[in-house]
């Protein structure tokens, strides 16, 4: 076990974390605060050319997530069965912000798609996407350094019949570099490139597949 929690990480086990976090943000008693580090993940999506271009628009619902997993702190696992925190830093949003704002950017910066906003916007869409953050952590899973972990379910549905075209569940496990927290958030900026990438693809290439089928 010590092995697997350096010191430098300094953890919290999580519902303390989110107590001391709530109440530091309220109150004041008079001490001095450590220093948060916020970690804000910049991820650019490269479009892959075989995604299909489409006419369809689409309408991103904002992932839905447990509340231990939509949280801004950075969670670890460092055995199976316990959940903590990183103490000391955040990320910029919660994980479900994150996920959200990286599928919308890889959408719209794909060139592929006319229009695709947030549910609730106003949009026509003719499809919607609906997730769901299973995991969002750093997990050591038995290894000496942990691995970003994001698991995410999405379904697409059909807007008009409400009608669940596809569903599939992402998986993307990023080794990290090193124990440190800067080398644990590089490789969640790699793990959420990768997902927002597999997830893109497979909305184009499900939602023209059923698109075709109707025309």
């Amino acid at each position: 076990m010590k092995s697997m929690r350096p010191a430098s990480l300094r953890l919290l086990p999580v519902a303390a974390s989110l107590l001391l976090l709530a109440g530091c943000s309220v109150l004041g008693n008079g001490k001095q605060r450590d220093p948060v580090t916020i970690y804000a993940p910049q991820v650019k999506v490269t479009p892959d050319p075989s995604w299909p271009s489409v006419t369809w628009q689409l309408a991103v619902a904002k992932p839905t997530a447990a509340r231990v997993v939509d949280s801004p702190r950075i969670a670890v696992r460092p055995v199976p069965g316990e959940l903590q925190v990183y103490r000391g830093v955040t990320w910029s949003q919660p994980s479900t912000d994150l996920i959200e704002a990286t599928v919308l950017r890889a959408l719209e910066d794909s060139g592929k798609i006319p229009a695709v906003a947030r549910a609730g916007s106003g949009i026509r869409a003719d499809y919607r996407l609906i997730m769901d953050l299973r995991r969002y952590e750093s997990d050591y899973a038995g290894n000496a350094v942990p691995s970003a972990t994001i698991e995410l379910t999405a379904k697409l549905l059909h807007t008009s019949e409400q009608r669940v075209v596809a569903s599939r569940t992402f998986l993307q496990v990023e080794p990290s570099a090193g124990v440190e927290v800067p080398q644990v958030a590089t490789a969640f900026d790699t793990a959420l490139e990768k997902l927002g990438s597999e997830v893109v693809g497979w909305v184009l290439t499900t939602g023209e597949a059923d698109a075709r089928q109707k025309r």
